[in-house]
């Protein structure tokens, strides 16, 4: 086991966190996603509408919420409001729909500036893991765990594993961004 094997799940978690990250942002279609951030004051704790209600899209552009319980239903309306993430929930009574705003093409692109930076953070969480890798190799080098050359070969596979994972990144970002972009 390699002192890179050991960090594999750190980068892992970054780009995990980076496709959570952004899948809430709007693309013109409806996302159940969108609605993660939103938290509801509800039984004595803030709580996510996923754990009220059931949050389902039967059509395109609509997400439907059905509360299990009836009587949360203005808070989870309440919620999305006050989130700000641009949703306009409609209370049908047992139920609300959220139809999703049209996209204008500033809109869009606006969306994929924001999409951009999102993706700049990962790239550098993928370089702060590997500048922590870096760091441990430098150490067990140090500490005569290894010789120059094994640095170097480990230096040369991290260096791999660091374009790989920007590589996927990028592929993410690509999709998403075409997704965004899409009418």
């Amino acid at each position: 086991m390699s002192i890179i094997d050991n960090h594999l799940g750190e980068f892992a978690k970054a780009i995990e966190h980076f496709k959570n990250d952004i899948a809430t942002l709007k693309t013109g279609r409806a996302n159940p996603a969108i609605l993660d951030s939103v938290v509801v004051p509800a039984y004595g704790a803030n709580m996510p509408i996923n754990q009220l209600a059931s949050v389902s899209v039967p059509e395109a552009r609509s997400i439907l919420i059905q509360p299990w319980d009836k009587s949360v239903l203005k808070e989870i309306e309440k919620a999305i409001l006050e989130a700000n993430i641009g949703l306009n929930p409609v209370n049908e009574g047992d139920k609300i729909r959220i139809t999703m705003p049209t996209m204008t093409e500033e809109t869009r692109k606006d969306i994929v500036k924001v999409l951009n930076k999102k993706t700049e953070e990962a790239r550098i969480a993928i370089r702060q893991v590997r500048d922590k890798i870096k760091e441990e190799i430098m150490a067990a080098e140090e500490n005569k765990e290894f010789g120059e050359d094994e640095r170097f070969r480990l230096i040369e596979l991290l260096d791999k594993k660091t374009v790989e994972h920007n590589d996927q990144i990028k592929v993410i970002n690509e999709e998403k961004e075409t997704e965004i972009m899409t009418i």
